[in-house]
């Protein structure tokens, strides 16, 4: 009981994932055909994460790094689920420009980032450390990105308002998190003392809730003509 109960304490967050993600496939009609369809897999998928990060953490059977100092690390796991993030996202900014520039930026800004991310492995440890410089780069380039989707539709007529988009919410709540989420992690590392006294793990939560609230609103008020 006590097991369940730290559980439910440390990994509040985990329910709200598990919402969003069946409101994701309550509405999948609605957007199966655009270039969110994937959507709903990249949900579960960070819900399966963030799960088997808190066994590798609490768990002798699913720990995966050998050093007994360092056998509750679940740092690796993260570190690949933030290159694949990060991907998915610039595929479907890659998707939603119509711009032939545009997307070639995109995929510039993809390649870019992947180069962070290898060259990052020659100066930390994805076994025993965050990419944070990598994650860094990878998070404005998404911004970038988001920008370029915004400035294409800002000048493109619709009758629909953006509230009844779904593209809209997700890209407030990617905005809002990436932001501010790599400096947090930066401090993380480099600063570790203001971290802690700080409270930058509370602040890196409530702005997880935040991104995911936005997605969530999406998901209830947006209209399947709105899509752009």
């Amino acid at each position: 009981m006590e097991g369940f109960y730290n559980f439910i304490t440390e990994q509040y967050i985990l329910p709200f994932y598990l919402i969003v993600w069946v409101m994701s496939m309550a509405c999948y009609q609605s957007y199966f055909d655009t270039p969110l369809k994937y959507y709903p897999i990249y949900l579960m998928y960070t819900f399966l994460t963030e799960l088997l990060g808190y066994f590798i953490k609490h768990f002798d059977e699913f720990q995966i790094v050998d050093i007994e100092q360092y056998n509750w690390y679940n740092v690796i796991i993260f570190n690949i689920y933030s290159v694949i993030s990060f991907l998915f996202f610039y595929y479907i900014y890659w998707r939603m420009v119509k711009k032939q520039e545009h997307k070639k930026w995109i995929k510039m800004g993809a390649l870019g980032s992947t180069v962070a991310y290898a060259i990052s492995l020659f100066f930390q440890n994805p076994f025993y450390s965050n990419l944070y410089y990598a994650d860094m780069i990878a998070s404005f380039i998404l911004l970038f990105n988001i920008w370029l989707y915004f400035k294409e539709k800002r000048g493109e007529p619709t009758p629909y308002p953006n509230k009844h988009n779904l593209m809209y919410w997700l890209s407030i709540g990617l905005v809002i998190f990436h932001s501010i989420f790599p400096f947090l992690f930066w401090t993380g590392y480099e600063a570790p003392k203001i971290w802690v006294d700080y409270h930058f793990r509370t602040i890196l939560r409530i702005l997880i809730l935040i991104m995911y609230g936005s997605f969530l609103v999406g998901m209830l008020i947006h209209k399947r003509k709105a899509f752009r």
